[in-house]
């Protein structure tokens, strides 16, 4: 926690605490920094749980997709309503969207009182407290009032200090931002900015801080995790990152979610297979699996190649689960392109898979280029078609597990009031989940404890402990 300033004599008095609520949108790497919001404004100010509580409420906006951009809308026009109806006082835009979009948030919905950009992050404590001065309406071109930075490739800086709002016993660390892979589907570089990694020693500081908050399992984040260390002379690479922090005490589980195919190194492939605390699990997107799709799309790598990497994986990795996302409809690819993805999907038998429609990015060279040519109504075809196919490959899958005994973090209790957790192969919030049917003491939220898988329903294990 960062040291309070101390107001002197001759300071003039601040003003009173602001109730603080914040909406979250997007994607884990959204939600950290939601947390360093929150942290960032607990130290003057009360955070509510609730925003409808609130007295300023922040929205942390993704900009990834349409789909997410009309959410992130739809919560921005929702909070300009409380504030016209006198519920709060003062509505902040952060997040992706506000470094996309910048002022023209504030000229599209002028209820928003400040867009603040990623970059920015530090000065919430300024916006806050320019919300509270009496002359708001005299600011209405403030500097305050859009911060936003042109260049989004600023340095990755010290992320401590958050309030955490995932469950204590785990949480995400982001130890890299933007990418440099230029697919051309892709707008992140637009807003997030060139490829950078958080140095070495601020990524342990921070991984050390949320262990000795709690978490036993850190799960690392980024948007391309595998490039870690590229800009650092001597870095050794991710799978250097990870043996600094396999040496954290009481880190049980690390877990690699995001790498890009053509970068995973031979040394990494080891730090999957060698290094304990490294769970087996890695979310690997591939997003299609013909070449010439994959060229469209500016992926740097083939079939043969993404197929030679998969298949050295499962044989290196003693019970390796492998997690990856397609995009169904892109530009250009056709039934037989598709077909083609099928075939491989139920050949290969993927654990955990993803799909979802292409959309059309502007500003990206698919979508100034490119004709989108699939229909929506393909587009959601082919993506229920690839789900169904999953579907029975995960159901077949769950089926496999019953009679091994697998590592289990426990979560605590679902709707439904059972006991539930998480298995090694299974990340927050995306993956499927353990009931625990059976134990000869129950064992506490949080900790991690042997099970045996006694059935499967559906996706999810039903287990015993203690047995």
């Amino acid at each position: 926690m960062r040291p309070l300033p101390i107001a002197n004599g001759d300071s003039p008095t601040p003003p009173a605490p602001a109730r603080v609520g914040v909406i979250s949108l997007g994607c884990p790497k959204n939600l950290v920094d939601t947390e360093v919001l929150l942290g960032r404004v607990a130290e003057r100010h009360v955070v509510c749980a609730d925003p409808e509580d609130a007295d300023v409420v922040i929205v942390n906006t993704c900009g990834f997709i349409d789909q997410a951009r009309e959410e992130s809308l739809e919560a921005i026009a929702e909070v300009t309503r409380w504030k016209e109806e006198g519920r709060i006082r003062g509505v902040v835009v952060a997040g992706c969207l506000a470094q996309r979009w910048g002022e023209r948030l504030r000229t599209e919905h002028p209820g928003v009182d400040s867009v603040i950009g990623m970059a920015e992050y530090e000065r919430i404590g300024e916006v806050l407290a320019a919300l509270s001065a009496r002359d708001l309406a005299q600011q209405v071109q403030a500097p305050w009032r859009t911060l936003v930075a042109r260049d989004p490739t600023f340095p990755v800086g010290d992320q401590g200090g958050r309030l955490r709002v995932t469950p204590p016993h785990y949480a995400y660390l982001m130890v890299s931002d933007g990418c440099d892979n230029a697919c051309t589907f892709c707008s992140i570089p637009s807003f997030r900015g060139l490829f950078r990694s958080k140095p070495r020693e601020v990524v342990l500081r921070e991984a050390r801080e949320l262990v000795a908050s709690g978490a036993v399992e850190l799960n690392l984040i980024s948007q391309d995790l595998t490039d870690w260390g590229k800009d650092i002379p001597g870095s050794g690479g991710l799978a250097g990152l990870l043996e600094d922090l396999a040496g954290i005490e009481g880190l049980r589980w690390i877990r690699l979610l995001y790498a890009y195919p053509g970068h995973v190194s031979d040394r990494l492939i080891a730090a999957l297979r060698d290094l304990p605390q490294v769970v087996p699990y890695l979310d690997i997107p591939i997003q299609h699996i013909s070449t010439p799709v994959l060229k469209r799309m500016g992926r740097r790598h083939t079939r043969e190649e993404t197929v030679a990497l998969l298949e050295r994986l499962r044989a290196e990795v003693p019970d390796l689960v492998l997690r990856t996302t397609f995009i169904c409809g892109f530009p250009g690819s056709t039934r037989q392109h598709f077909d083609e993805l099928l075939d491989f999907v139920r050949a290969f038998r993927f654990e955990r898979l993803g799909a979802f429609p292409y959309s059309v990015e502007p500003g990206t060279p698919a979508g100034e280029r490119f004709s989108d040519d699939v229909p929506p109504e393909e587009k959601a075809a082919r993506v229920d078609e690839l789900m169904r196919v999953q579907q029975e490959i995960a159901f077949d899958h769950a089926e496999a597990q019953v009679g091994k005994t697998v590592d289990v973090l426990v979560e605590g209790t679902d709707e439904a009031g059972r006991l539930v957790g998480r298995s090694v192969h299974d990340a927050p919030e995306i993956d499927c989940s353990v009931v625990l049917a059976r134990w000869d003491e129950e064992p506490d939220v949080g900790t991690i404890v042997p099970v045996k898988v006694i059935g499967s329903v559906g996706y999810d294990l039903i287990g015993a402990c203690g047995e």
